[in-house]
Parts: structure tokens; C-alpha cells; sequence
């Protein structure tokens, strides 16, 4: 038991490294012809970590700073990007040096340039930034020529992507946007351990004495469909509203409200209030979760051409991405029902855990304190 309990804390802990938002660069290119413009969002905090920016070291990083820095920011920067057409090298070239606000602080922005001999059916961009000190590090592209968009993913695992232009149609941009869904569910595990909290109680039963196993499967799959899709239903709401910039709120507000919904679902596992119709609290607080789905297809940007098609395959993968966490959890926490190992080590210390943890994230976001985030 003290080993699981140990390998638990372990995994919490690596869910906390990564609960706040994670390091990540925004690179946005159009190609036209054979030329390729576009910029390149880099957090300030990471160049300070590799540059060196703030010189006085008083924790701010003024434009002057930043600005005697631009000749090194440039070179670090193009040191770790380069674009081909086919095997021809398209130089890139730094145009402009500008700042910009993310939900999560300010950025550098480079604007840049290339030239490549002809233009381009397959486009590839080897991408090396922050891997070698942050290799949770993420890359993430928008590609556009003409109507088409398509985006990418740059990671350790893949720091080299090749993208077909001229087959770059509706369907590519479905199964782009569709991969992407699923990606997000499950590196965000805010949201999984939200699912999570609200899942747990599914395969027991309230009685005189306490937690009990489920008698029959039936009602506990019930159960779960009834969370997960008022889940659903709740987030995709949402979604669709703050993508299509319906409705908006501010980021740093969504990221504390989430968390707060985190800590909320797994006390009342501890502390029952609701007892009954648990799929009502997944859907009050899926409308949150809805807007923090919303930050990341925000940043991937939606193509102009096939905005309603990117949309909905974003919201298909991240259901797809659910699902698949709830066929993995459901079949095991069944089968561990009766056991002691599933109502105090899984049920009981697992929400307790989940709540101090959500706890943390909390007070991150809401006081903008880093505690145990990177």
C-alpha cells in the first residue's frame, strides 16, 4: 500500500508540473508563391531562462532589456527553426522584433521571412526550440496558403513535421483539428481529473454503513453516461460560443474556475452534498471547462475557409480523447469495487489527493504564484 501511495504521489505530481499552462511558442506562417511570412510568439519567460534578459535582475524585463537582446534573440531563435520546400532550404530571416500579451504573460514576437526557390507542395519545418532544457516544451503552427489551414504539433517526439499543401482539403482539416481534440483531453489534467472525481463514486453505492460496491454494472455504465455526457454536452456549449468569440472571458478567470470545479467534484466525494444526480454538477461545471478548451483551439487559430468543419473536429477529438479515458477507468474501478485497495485507497485518499492538488492549482491562478508549476 505505502508503495502505491507513493507511486500516486509521484503521478500527481507530475499531473501538477503540467496543470498550469505549459511552456509553449506560437508560430503562425502564410505561404504565397514561394514566399513564406509570418511570426513567431516566444515567451519572455523562456528567453529569460536561456538568454539571460533581465540584466538587473529585479524579475521584470523592461523593452530595453529586451530590446539590446534582439540580436540574440534572433540567432537563438533561427538556430532552432528551419523551413524546407521538398529538400531546398528556405532561409529565414528575422524582419521585425515586437511584444505581445498571452493569457499567461507577455511574449516576444518575431517577425519572419523567407524566400524558397519555387513554391512549395510540401512544406517542413524542423523545430528544435527549448527541447534541450524543457522537453515538455511545445511548438504550436498554424500554416496557411490561400483558404487552406493546417496546424501542427511540435514536440521532442516529433521536432520535424512535413506538410502537404496541395492536399491540404476539408477533410485534412477535420483530421488535423479532429487529432488535435484528442491530444488536448489528454494532456489536460485539470479536465481529466475533474472526469475523474465525478467518475469515482460511479461503481459504489451509498448505504447505512458507508461506501458499497455496485450490485450489477448496468446502473454504474448508467451513471457514467449520464456524467459524461452531461459533461458533453455542458463544454462543447461552451466551446462553440467562445471560439466563434460569442462569448468570452478572461483566461487567468477560466483557469481559476476550473480549478475551483476540480477541488468542488472531489470534496464531494469526502463530503457529500450531492448525492444523487451527480450529472447535473458535471454539466454546471462543464460550461467552464468549455472556455479552457476553447484558450487552446483559440491559439491553434481556426481556418476562415472551414471554420464550422475545424470546430466541430476539434470537439469530436476531444469526446473521442474522453471516451477513451472513461473505457480504460470504467471496466477496472468495476472490477475493484469491493475492494478495500478502491473505497480508501482509490475513492478516499484518491479525492483527497485530487482536491489538495486542485487546491494548488487554485491558488496559482488566482494569485498568479508558482508553487509547484514549472
Amino acid at each position: 500500500m505505502i508503495r502505491l501511495l507513493l507511486a500516486g504521489a509521484c503521478l500527481l505530481a507530475g499531473f501538477a508540473a503540467h496543470a498550469h499552462k505549459p511552456s509553449d511558442s506560437y508560430l503562425a506562417f502564410r505561404v504565397a508563391g514561394g514566399e513564406v511570412t509570418g511570426q513567431w510568439d516566444i515567451a519572455l519567460r523562456d528567453l529569460d531562462f536561456v538568454l539571460g534578459l533581465d540584466t538587473n535582475g529585479d524579475g521584470a524585463i523592461t523593452w530595453g532589456e529586451l530590446r539590446s537582446r534582439h540580436d540574440a534573440v534572433a540567432a537563438y531563435a533561427l538556430s532552432r527553426l528551419s523551413v524546407h520546400s521538398g529538400a531546398a532550404l528556405c532561409p529565414l530571416r528575422v524582419t521585425d522584433h515586437l511584444v505581445d500579451h498571452h493569457s499567461d504573460g507577455t511574449y516576444a514576437v518575431l517577425k519572419l521571412a523567407a524566400r524558397c526557390p519555387d513554391a512549395p507542395q510540401i512544406l517542413s519545418l524542423d523545430y528544435r526550440l527549448l527541447f534541450d532544457v524543457d522537453p515538455q516544451h511545445k511548438g504550436l503552427l498554424r500554416l496557411e496558403r490561400g483558404e487552406r489551414t493546417l496546424t501542427g504539433i511540435f514536440s521532442p517526439e516529433q521536432p520535424r513535421q512535413n506538410f502537404n499543401l496541395a492536399s491540404a482539403g476539408r477533410l485534412a482539416t477535420f483530421l488535423d483539428y479532429g487529432g488535435h481534440g484528442v491530444w488536448h483531453i489528454w494532456i489536460g489534467f485539470d479536465h481529466v481529473l475533474f472526469l475523474l472525481a465525478l467518475l469515482l463514486p460511479a461503481v459504489l453505492m451509498r448505504g447505512p454503513g458507508g461506501w458499497v460496491g455496485a450490485q450489477r454494472f448496468r446502473p454504474a455504465f448508467w451513471e457514467v453516461l449520464k456524467v459524461v455526457t452531461a459533461f458533453t454536452v455542458a463544454h462543447s456549449l461552451t466551446l462553440t460560443l467562445a471560439a466563434l468569440e460569442w462569448v468570452q472571458i478572461p483566461s487567468r478567470l477560466a483557469e481559476s474556475l476550473i480549478a475551483a470545479s476540480v477541488v468542488l467534484a472531489a470534496l464531494n466525494n469526502l463530503f457529500p452534498v450531492f448525492r444523487e444526480g451527480r450529472w447535473v454538477v458535471a454539466f454546471g461545471f462543464g460550461l467552464l471547462h468549455g472556455f479552457g478548451f476553447a484558450s487552446v483551439l483559440s491559439d491553434l487559430g481556426l481556418p476562415k475557409g472551414a471554420l464550422l468543419l475545424a470546430l466541430v473536429g476539434f470537439n469530436l477529438g476531444v469526446e473521442i480523447g474522453q471516451l477513451a479515458i472513461v473505457a480504460a477507468f470504467l471496466p477496472l474501478a468495476y472490477g475493484l469495487r469491493n475492494s478495500g485497495l478502491y473505497k480508501i485507497g482509490v475513492f478516499r485518499l484518491g479525492s483527497l489527493a485530487i482536491a489538495l492538488l486542485a487546491l494548488i492549482w487554485l491558488a496559482e491562478r488566482v494569485f498568479n504564484w508558482k508553487i509547484i508549476s514549472p
